[in-house]
């Protein structure tokens, strides 16, 4: 009976209730889909390096899944409080009737029990579709081979979603439990009557903690922003985090006794149409709910900043491996290294003295010595030099300014060695990797870098005129700013300095390393992993104790670990995202219904003077409008100083690709928000309206 009893409820609510459904059938699917990664990945032809990245990735996303669950388990602990609330009435009637607590509570339990297996097998079904889809973007974003694609159902990504789950509803149902023994007959019977209540708070109270709250969170966006630089530790951040979460729990608070007051003294907006209602209805429910309100807010606020920074980050590297890595192979080679005038001997540390001593053969010498010619696996290729001396340091190229640039930057190691290149080896490097070549007379030098950080500091000598002097030589700056430009490759913009002077001023004792880079003579990428292969071979010959080898760096490697790396970072913030932007929205939108079902009576009311059923349902949508946009607004003005302190971060990695990257965030918010909004109010207009 009490199973029956239990089937006739779901069917009865479900029209009622498909926020809380969709939710659970939902978050099912992604929490699936975000586990079930590795089946996609298994199937992909990918080398070994890459490999191991995947398992790391899956490793981290398991650690981020506990996190999720711990989301996902409050959010359905909630509901279900809401669901329970709209039930009151019911309750009471059924205790009235001769029914137990402990019977209820059983009811509860089939309830929760057949809710838990229906959107369990609905949601693994979505998600076991969802995760063929997801194999296309994660090949796409891995670059990889589909030929060996199957249909893939994740046992292990199963079997982690029903455990999970299942101690999520098994907290719900002790919730449910203790929820009802609580329970007094005549609140049940009469809870829906009784209505929030309306505290007029002092108006000159809420302006003063406004202000406040609005200086509060000013002075927060600005360390995060103009202050960026005054943070020297890690703990500095939790400043403005704490400042910007409470002045956001009291601008919602203050804001819940300015709104009325102020609209209020609006005759001719107040009694228009329905906004007296609606206002007043707002400002009811606002005084109870600024904490959660709060939350959202804050929760939405992340939602922005991880999915905009993660998709920033994935567009960047992706660009700047096209422009920063534009050859196949670079090989760089030490030189000289037991010239004591200029070699720092920490450097030496794991190098032996025969090592050492064989550090004068150029890098295609030392290759050849090893039984290797690299020259056979390239079309075309350029050989260079870099020099160092320990008379052009970074506090020498600063000049006059060191000590004004040192208050700035304190954690720089000024007596680092400049590298120096000939004008004429920088313009090798550049026609082939078909950027900007310069040209010198013989008293000037050019200094390249593009690492944001490092160009501004530079900048401030290179305005003031500082001159260096070099091999006996003065020269003075040609630009009064560095130039783009550079040398080794990577995957992002990571060049700090390299000063670039006329051939004659060299002084080729000085030498510190010679590189070679070149396109292979092929594009097979099968043929590429094996030339990469045979030269990592070379780390097991024996002649390696006695030859340092050449420091490899190829355009595959790069992709490969970027791709990885990206991907990784890709994934962790699309899954903790949208877990944030849905949990928000399934919030608003459960309490939006349960409110609706309190404030039946009151449209009720409404009809009952003649009020236009059109007006009402414009009410209702204002109404649910103003709840779901009032947290959202604030989570903008927050993630616009957010992501301006993500840029900080992540400047290494490039932030050209931040206008995509919004647009995509918003596309995401529209979807998911603005379709949980659109639910919300469909299914209140169909709580509250007059049935026949």
């Amino acid at each position: 009976m009490l199973f029956k009893l239990s089937l006739k409820n779901i069917k009865k609510s479900i029209k009622d209730y498909a926020i809380y459904f969709f939710t659970l059938i939902l978050g099912i699917s992604i929490f699936y889909v975000f586990n079930a990664l590795d089946t996609q990945t298994a199937m992909m032809e990918v080398s070994s390096s890459t490999r191991e990245l995947i398992k790391l990735m899956m490793t981290m996303m398991s650690a981020v899944s506990v996190f999720v669950s711990f989301i996902l388990g409050f959010l359905i602990i909630y509901a279900s409080r809401f669901l329970i609330k709209r039930r009151n009435k019911e309750f009471g009637i059924y205790l009235t009737l001769g029914m137990s607590k402990r019977k209820i509570s059983f009811v509860l339990f089939f309830e929760t029990l057949i809710i838990g297996i229906l959107s369990l097998a609905v949601g693994l079904g979505l998600g076991t579709l969802l995760s063929q889809l997801m194999s296309i973007i994660v090949v796409n974003m891995f670059e990889a081979n589909l030929t060996k694609y199957t249909f893939v159902f994740s046992c292990s990504a199963c079997i982690k979603t029903i455990l999970y789950f299942s101690v999520m509803y098994l907290f719900v149902m002790i919730f449910n439990t203790i929820s009802v023994s609580k329970c007094k007959l005549i609140d049940l019977l009469h809870g829906n009557k009784k209505s929030e209540t309306l505290k007029i708070k002092n108006p000159f109270i809420c302006i003063i903690v406004f202000i406040i709250s609005v200086v509060v969170l000013g002075y927060a966006y600005y360390m995060v922003t103009a202050g960026f630089g005054d943070m020297s530790d890690v703990k500095d951040i939790l400043v403005p985090i704490a400042m910007g979460s409470v002045g956001t729990f009291f601008i919602f608070w203050s804001l819940s006794g300015l709104v009325l007051r102020i609209v209020s003294s609006m005759k001719n907006f107040y009694y228009k149409g329905l906004n007296s209602f609606t206002l007043r209805q707002f400002s009811s429910k606002i005084n109870t709910t600024v904490f959660s309100t709060t939350i959202i807010c804050l929760m939405l606020f992340i939602t922005i900043c991880l999915l905009s920074s993660c998709l920033t980050m994935k567009n960047s590297m992706n660009e700047g491996i096209k422009k920063f890595a534009p050859v196949d192979i670079q090989l760089t080679n030490k030189r000289n290294m037991d010239e004591d005038f200029w070699y720092d001997r920490n450097l030496s540390l794991g190098y032996n003295d025969k090592q050492i001593k064989n550090s004068h053969i150029d890098v295609i010498e030392k290759l050849k010595v090893f039984n290797y010619d690299i020259t056979k696996n390239l079309s075309d290729y350029i050989q260079i030099n870099i020099y160092r001396t320990p008379d052009l340091t970074l506090n020498h190229t600063l000049g006059s300014k060191l000590e004004s640039i040192r208050t700035q930057f304190p954690f720089l190691r000024y007596d680092t060695m400049e590298d120096i290149i000939k004008i004429s080896d920088y313009n090798k490097i550049a026609n082939l990797y078909g950027i900007d070549t310069y040209s010198l007379n013989d008293d000037e030098f050019i200094i390249l870098a593009d690492f944001q950080s490092m160009v501004n500091m530079r900048n401030i000598a290179l305005k003031n005129k500082e001159v260096i002097n070099l091999f006996g030589y003065t020269l003075k700056p040609k630009y009064d700013e560095c130039q783009d430009g550079f040398i080794e490759m990577s995957s992002q913009s990571i060049n700090s300095g390299v000063i670039v002077v006329p051939d004659k001023v060299v002084d080729e004792n000085y030498l510190y390393s010679d590189m070679l880079m070149g396109n292979y003579n092929t594009t097979d990428k099968k043929e590429i992993q094996n030339i990469e292969e045979n030269l990592n071979e070379i780390t097991k010959n024996s002649l390696k104790n006695q030859y340092l080898l050449p420091d490899a760096t190829t355009k595959l490697s790069i992709k490969e670990s970027t791709n990885s790396l990206t991907v990784m970072v890709t994934f962790i913030g699309l899954y903790l995202g949208v877990i944030f932007l849905i949990s928000s929205a399934a919030i608003l939108g459960l309490k939006e219904l349960s409110e609706s079902s309190d404030n039946k009576e009151r449209f009720r009311m409404l009809r009952k003077i003649g009020t236009d059923e059109k007006l009402i349902k414009k009410a209702l949508f204002r109404q649910i409008g103003i709840f779901f946009m009032l947290p959202l607004l604030l989570a903008i003005i927050h993630s616009i100083f957010g992501i301006r302190f993500a840029v900080k971060i992540l400047e290494v990695f490039g932030t050209d690709e931040l206008l995509p990257s919004i647009i995509m965030t918003s596309i995401f918010i529209v979807i998911i928000y603005g379709g949980y909004f659109l639910i919300t109010y469909y299914c209140s207009k169909n709580i509250i309206k007059e049935k026949n």
